[in-house]
């Protein structure tokens, strides 16, 4: 495993069998688009607009319930703040292993800077200590050097709320023995056992022959 994302950790984490299949021998089973259609058009529509691409055209192109996040994100005051980056990716070495990933946006006020992450759906139900949360701090911490002040933001459309995880010296520290824990449980496991309760709602359930499944159909 060359780069640990967030995708990846949060995989192994629900289940190491889901993640052999998806990242060990690289099987991509079929799914859904539509869950994921709201959220792309809006994370894209986003990402223009903070480049400074003319975007009327592209704000016809959306439904009214897409209109009403989009109208929330447009007077979120986070997204109001300095354009640094966006649709950005970013990695960093932590000990032996690297992580990274791709963030939302990054703005700023002056020398303080806010990852943002804007969800359609669901935040994170422990978001300070979601991989996200941790693998993106760390990242944009080693890349800043330095700042004054630093913090993810989840901007939840659904529920018109921020939820903001300043970043300090206690939490990086915390973040970094998390991370080197899991990474190094992963370069160490040949065994890749189930461990989910949920077998039949995976993708990958007809692949898997694990005990949990079949007591599941029993």
């Amino acid at each position: 495993m060359n780069n640990f994302s967030p995708n990846i950790l949060k995989t192994y984490e629900t289940c190491p069998k889901k993640f052999y299949y998806q990242h060990i021998e690289k099987i991509s089973m079929p799914s859904s688009a539509s869950a994921f259609e709201k959220g792309k058009k809006i994370h894209a529509l986003a990402n223009y607009f903070l480049r400074g691409v003319n975007i009327s055209r592209i704000e016809t192109a959306l439904n009214d319930e897409e209109k009403i996040l989009w109208n929330l994100l447009l007077d979120n005051s986070f997204y109001q703040k300095e354009y640094f980056k966006s649709e950005f990716t970013l990695s960093c070495k932590i000990e032996d292993y690297w992580i990274g990933g791709r963030i939302d946006a990054i703005v700023r006020d002056d020398n303080k800077y806010y990852i943002l992450d804007y969800k359609t759906g669901s935040i994170p139900k422990n978001p300070e200590y979601d991989y996200q949360t941790m693998v993106y701090l760390l990242c944009l911490d080693l890349y800043l050097k330095n700042y004054d002040f630093l913090a993810f933001v989840y901007i939840d459309l659904k529920n018109k709320q921020n939820h903001v995880i300043e970043f300090n010296e206690t939490l990086k520290q915390e973040y970094e023995k998390r991370i080197i824990k899991a990474c190094s449980t992963i370069t160490s496991d040949t065994i890749y056992n189930c461990h989910t309760q949920n077998c039949k709602y995976c993708e990958y359930s007809k692949l898997c022959n694990c005990e949990d499944l079949n007591e599941q159909y029993l």
